[in-house]
């Protein structure tokens, strides 16, 4: 009854936002298009869309379809990739979702080796889920999940790699560069320069300013690792930074690394999959590898 040509055009509608468009895309008449969904709702008993004025809008029958359409296509595209790939000789492709904005230069220490260790095995580095790859992964956009925030889900394994200490990273010349350790009411007259997320989502407030009450003076974001530190290293503000990354930069620019108050910020990243695919050997190897890797 319900076929994979139903999921495709109900998805692809909802996208193009017209059956004309729909059926360009999917290489259908409209008319073919058109008559392929009416014969399901016949089946079904119920309308998928209804009209209103010169656009469609999804019945509460038409919804499910479409949440069914995005759970599933994806999963069967995987499934027609993976196949052409042993069709053709080659062992697979591992796609990595980034949820860390600073584990980037990490993964290049990691994916190096791997690609020489597994040389029929493609690997993609997908930044574009950071800060939000969890729906990536439960969708089969991505085969592992690099993140230091696991949410454990059933289906979803999280496997922690390495740990690592959260510090904030001032100019040389700061006045606080001399200090070993930093207190939050220290950072209240600071501009703090952090990646684009949400503050729910970062440590040094979630951890550090937020359960005593305070709050920097201005909370501007920057992309790229490389710019942020070049701004702090000119004393246009602070960041908070895993030591091992912060101490990599210290290298070759003037920057003082200090503990988030006396005890610290302890975090540890994790790689997820999901736990149907855990015994796959590359999935496995690279994993290996990653802990073996840590910093």
């Amino acid at each position: 009854m319900l076929e994979r040509i139903h999921l495709s055009i109900v998805a692809e509608v909802q996208r193009q936002g017209s059956l004309t468009a729909a059926a360009e895309r999917l290489c259908l008449t409209q008319s073919a298009l058109s008559h392929s969904m009416k014969k399901l709702e016949q089946q079904v008993g119920t309308p998928l869309w209804l009209r209103e004025g010169r656009g469609l809008r999804l019945t509460q029958a038409g919804a499910y379809v479409l949440a069914l359409a995005q759970r599933v296509l994806p999963q069967l595209e995987q499934a027609e990739g993976q196949l052409r790939q042993f069709a053709q000789g080659q062992r697979g492709s591992l796609r990595i979702g980034m949820e860390c904005h600073p584990c980037y230069q990490w993964l290049l220490k990691v994916v190096a080796p791997y690609l020489a260790a597994w040389p029929d095995v493609d690997v993609d580095v997908r930044q574009k889920f950071q800060f939000g790859g969890l729906a990536a992964l439960e969708g089969y956009e991505v085969d592992l999940l690099v993140t230091p925030d696991p949410v454990f889900k059933p289906g979803l394994r999280f496997v922690p790699v390495f740990d690592y200490e959260q510090v904030l990273v001032v100019a040389a010349s700061h006045p606080l560069a001399a200090e070993a350790v930093v207190r939050p009411d220290q950072l209240a007259t600071e501009t703090l320069i952090t990646y684009p997320v949400a503050t729910e989502r970062l440590d040094i407030y979630t951890q550090f300013l937020l359960p005593t009450g305070m709050a920097p003076a201005r909370h501007k974001t920057i992309e790229t690792t490389d710019i942020m530190l070049q701004m702090v290293a000119g004393g246009r503000g602070v960041a908070a930074l895993p030591r091992w990354l912060a101490l990599e930069y210290a290298q070759r620019l003037p920057l003082a690394v200090l503990r988030l108050g006396p005890q610290g910020i302890a975090k540890q990243i994790h790689l997820g999959l999901r736990e149907s695919e855990q015994a796959v050997d590359y999935l496995a190897a690279f994993i290996a590898l990653a802990g073996e890797g840590a910093i």
